[in-house]
């Protein structure tokens, strides 16, 4: 049993099963298109929340948001699932592929055997497609991997039920139907709307434009406050999430402006190909940032890249950021 589904490779794994899935039922949408109608560009910086001890900082919309947000907007009814029971989530996802239904799964990344070893992490808010079963080996449409993959019955299971911090708890999405004629163009300009005013307006200073900043305040008390190796640290879990955690925050900034790009020609607005222009330079900006923290971290810079200095970028790239968004809000979209 092998459901005829294309698998294409992406750089972010939501955004990938998302264009994959939307292509099997004929909606043909790029990956940057799938991460802006999803409003999926985010920022923010999280002490309340802790992964491998330290705070969590994030430069995306939280995990399944994207999906929920591309369907809705585009008039595609969908079934999510969660579950307690393992068997029981491994028999309903059975029942979805005899019915001929590709079924999203959200799955933990540690136990994932076909990924590289130092790839390897305690991250359980991936997302992979499984299309068919032959035996007791699943077919799976993994965005970032270049090739279909498999998994046993009991691998999927774990992955599926990994512990930890936010597990999957055997969560599984799919479509079940699709208007005739979507409107692509009223959910563009839904997705740039509802990205700006998460960007700009949310009252917490943790979140948005004001998060950077927050960020920056903190990133420039950590030597005082936490010691020289607490910092460096803390230092290390900014740079990891900015440049290897899945795509990566400076990646999600270079999708968006792919967006823009792609916006102008359908909107007919050039306006947001400036826009994107100024994009990919924030992008290059936070490159720049994770490299400069990256010396920092590792004392290559003779004690040239301070705290202060690297907390002077980001309340720069702050100020580029909130620029665009400002200027996408009073577009007359």
């Amino acid at each position: 049993m092998k459901i005829d589904f294309q698998h294409n490779q992406a750089a972010h794994c939501e955004n990938g099963v998302t264009s994959n899935l939307l292509q099997y039922y004929g909606i043909h949408l790029t990956e940057p298109m799938v991460f802006g109608i999803g409003s999926g560009y985010f920022f923010s910086h999280m002490p309340f929340m802790k992964l491998n001890g330290m705070s969590v900082t994030s430069f995306r919309v939280l995990p399944g948001w994207i999906f929920k947000r591309v369907t809705r907007r585009l008039g595609i009814r969908v079934k999510r699932r969660k579950f307690s029971n393992p068997d029981k989530a491994m028999e309903e996802l059975d029942r979805m592929l005899e019915q001929g239904r590709p079924v999203g799964l959200l799955v933990g990344v540690f136990h994932l055997p076909y990924f590289p070893k130092e790839y390897r992490f305690h991250f359980n808010a991936h997302n992979i497609t499984v299309f068919g079963k032959e035996g007791d080996r699943y077919y799976v449409s993994d965005p970032v991997m270049e090739n279909v993959e498999t998994l046993s019955f009991e691998e999927l299971k774990k992955v599926r039920f990994s512990k930890g911090t936010y597990p999957p708890k055997g969560r599984m999405y799919y479509i079940e139907s699709v208007p005739a004629q979507p409107e692509i163009r009223s959910a563009i300009v839904k997705g740039i709307r509802n990205t700006a005013k998460d960007m700009l307006t949310i009252p917490i200073p943790m979140f948005g434009i004001d998060g950077i900043r927050y960020l920056a305040r903190k990133l420039r008390k950590w030597p005082a406050k936490l010691g020289d190796k607490a910092a460096a640290l803390n230092l290390s879990q900014v740079i990891r999430m900015l440049e290897e955690i899945g795509t990566g925050g400076a990646g999600f900034r270079f999708i968006f402006a792919a967006f823009l790009q792609e916006s102008a020609g359908i909107l007919q607005q050039p306006a947001l190909n400036e826009l994107s222009a100024e994009m990919t330079v924030i992008g290059d900006a936070w490159r720049n940032f994770a490299w400069q923290a990256a010396r920092c971290f590792k004392n290559r810079d003779k004690g040239m890249i301070t705290y202060d200095k690297l907390a002077d970028q980001l309340m720069d790239i702050a100020g580029k950021e909130e620029n665009i968004f400002r200027k996408l809000r009073s577009l007359n979209l």
